[in-house]
């Protein structure tokens, strides 16, 4: 006999498969949607409906949007001869919040990790070297995670650039080896930023 409704474990499942959450907090989430009133479970399960049915990606720089090109992209004002690359949208997040940089940025979707299966052909790195050729700027920075994966594909991106005649720069350490930028806080990501170094 079954002890807890199938469609309340299918909910558990579903979100256990979610980063960062295990059967613990699946099943808390779970139970506490249970108890919630009506209409805010519909309220999230529509804004999940919602974000993927609105939310596209640029097809300049590969951030969400819900637009393409998306609006920092689109933003006239930022500074067009900076371009900030890193790994993943959430990393774009994390530097906007701190107010520091008003340049451009291109999202690589990952990094070069040979144990997840993931090689630079799986990331944005050719539609990098294609929009450098068509528009060039006068600095990248490589913001990727100061991780084993991050430096490899920090290395493998500016040697990809060498022929382009582009200054390109790194983070300044400050950020912790293993870290991910979108944990990083806001003094320790000014600080990185502004002590980037030549490759």
């Amino acid at each position: 006999m079954r002890s807890v409704p199938r469609s309340v474990e299918r909910l558990i499942e579903e979100l256990n498969r979610l980063p960062g959450i295990g059967p613990k907090t699946a099943s808390r989430l779970t139970f506490y949607l249970l108890r919630s009133p009506q209409e805010q479970v519909q309220a999230l399960a529509r804004a999940i409906g919602e974000m993927h049915e609105m939310v596209v990606t640029c097809s300049v720089c590969f951030n969400i949007a819900e637009t393409s090109p998306c609006p920092i992209c689109d933003d006239s004002q930022r500074d067009r001869t900076m371009l900030c690359v890193v790994e993943e949208p959430l990393d774009v997040l994390a530097i906007e919040r701190i107010r520091q940089y008003d340049g451009l940025y291109h999202v690589l979707h990952g990094a070069i990790s040979p144990i997840e299966g993931m090689g630079p052909e799986d990331l944005k790195i050719a539609e990098l070297v294609e929009r450098l050729g068509k528009n060039p700027v006068e600095e990248v920075i490589l913001a990727t995670n100061p991780s084993l994966e991050g430096e490899s594909t920090a290395m493998y991106v500016s040697r990809q650039l060498a022929t382009l005649g582009i200054r390109v720069t790194r983070l300044a350490q400050g950020l912790p080896m293993g870290g991910d930028l979108e944990y990083a806080d806001e003094v320790t990501l000014t600080r990185a930023l502004e002590g980037r170094r030549e490759i």
